[in-house]
């Protein structure tokens, strides 16, 4: 939902709104609400069915996040990931966004949920995908974001555009270093159920959110070539469509939650020739009940499993490291270069000043002309140097903590 750029933006925000009036969900999880005044229109619009509501802030652009609940709010927390694309790569543009991760804690019946939203880097081009390296950064970071704060939740609820197909690296490493579980793959039926409901969308970039009630896409698909938002030429190797959208869950203390029912939106909002996002929504009904004696989920894979898929990430991680320390060389080698050339000119400058040139002055214009180019690229590339020098500072580190949680996974008996 990008002002001045998507499609019938306004529109497609109030239809959005109308729906959830219309339904019973508990919780609303948003991505791409990139315009602040869009969620306060919302926020004004749901304020008798959603009375709680919470807007993360943050990047240039934000974070595009928020969450409206019929239930109280106790607390919210915003981590924002350390790499995010390149802020040169402004046709993507998802530096701008401070792509982040935002926890809400709720408690419904005296079980404490802890609620993340969250939206991952983009891939553009899945056969070179140059931002891998960081969206696997960032799916780490979601996994031990998650980890290190639900410690003293009951139940754990994950929704939003993680922009990873299911069987991809990253995706297998948050659910496995997390044991969330996969609420399409754990379904039990589509039937609606009533009560327990959490939707999860984008907002429109071109549109995102729940629609006419149905099964909904085959394979739960959330990208559809139907829509016609979606840039189509993307979607050629994937005729059925790509599921990159998820409501991940697990329970932490003496609970169990089952999804009993899952569905998607299956395209134009009822009676209108437009649908409210560029993705399809993702409806849940999970099911929590206390049982006896709490649950040992520290990890949701056999270990041996979860190695092999930390070493793969691993190795991607590596892969990113090296691209980004050549980079980081090049742009320190056009800086230097760039300042002995001020120096050079510096010094002919100097030399004419003193009296010492040959008799042949440089020419005014072209001089100045060229230590002004000088100086831009100066600019430019420190300015590229230093971002490169702080992003492999930090897949330098993500790949020490891979590291050191493989040496531990191989070391348990």
């Amino acid at each position: 939902a990008i002002r001045f750029l998507s499609k019938q933006r306004p529109e497609r925000v109030r239809l959005l709104g109308d729906m959830l009036c219309r339904e019973d969900f508990d919780l609303v999880l948003l991505q791409e609400v990139w315009s602040e005044q869009d969620y306060s229109d919302l926020k004004v619009k749901l304020g008798s069915c959603y009375p709680f509501s919470h807007y993360f802030r943050s990047g240039v652009i934000g974070s595009g996040l928020c969450v409206f609940s019929r239930f109280p709010i106790l607390d919210t927390f915003l981590y924002q990931y350390s790499l995010n694309g390149y802020p040169y790569m402004l046709q993507h543009g998802d530096w701008f966004c401070g792509k982040s991760v935002g926890l809400v804690i709720i408690k419904i019946s005296g079980i404490i949920f802890n609620v993340y939203v969250t939206h991952l880097h983009a891939e553009y081009c899945r056969e070179k995908d140059a931002y891998l390296p960081h969206r696997l950064v960032q799916a780490w970071e979601l996994a031990q974001f998650i980890r290190h704060t639900s410690k003293v939740a009951d139940v754990v609820l994950l929704g939003g555009d993680l922009n990873m197909h299911p069987e991809d690296v990253g995706i297998r490493l948050l659910r496995g270093w997390t044991g969330l579980r996969d609420a399409f793959v754990e379904a039990t039926h589509f039937e609606v159920s009533g009560r327990g409901r959490v939707g999860s969308q984008d907002t429109p970039r071109a549109p995102h959110l729940p629609c006419h009630l149905s099964q909904g896409c085959e394979d739960g698909c959330t990208l559809v070539p139907s829509n016609c938002f979606t840039v189509k030429s993307e979607l050629l190797p994937f005729p059925l469509g790509i599921r990159i959208d998820y409501i991940l869950y697990k329970a932490i203390s003496n609970y169990t939650v089952k999804c009993e029912e899952l569905k998607t939106t299956t395209g134009a909002v009822p009676g209108m020739d437009i649908p409210f996002s560029d993705h399809e929504a993702v409806m849940a009904t999970l099911h929590i009940q206390r049982q006896g004696q709490a649950m040992d989920t520290t990890f949701g894979t056999a270990e041996s499993a979860l190695a092999d898929v930390v070493t793969e990430a691993r190795t991607e991680v590596g892969v990113g490291l090296r691209v980004a320390q050549r980079q980081r060389y090049s742009s320190g080698r056009m800086a230097l270069l760039a300042l002995l050339l001020l120096l050079l000119q510096a010094a002919a400058a100097l030399g004419v000043l003193l009296g010492l040139d040959a008799g042949q002055p440089f020419p005014k214009l072209s001089f100045c002309l060229l230590a002004f180019l000088a100086t831009g690229i100066l600019l430019l590339a420190t300015g590229l140097h230093l971002f490169h020098t702080m992003e492999v500072k930090m897949l330098h580190g993500t790949e020490e903590q891979m590291r050191m949680v493989l040496r531990a996974l191989q070391e348990r008996p």
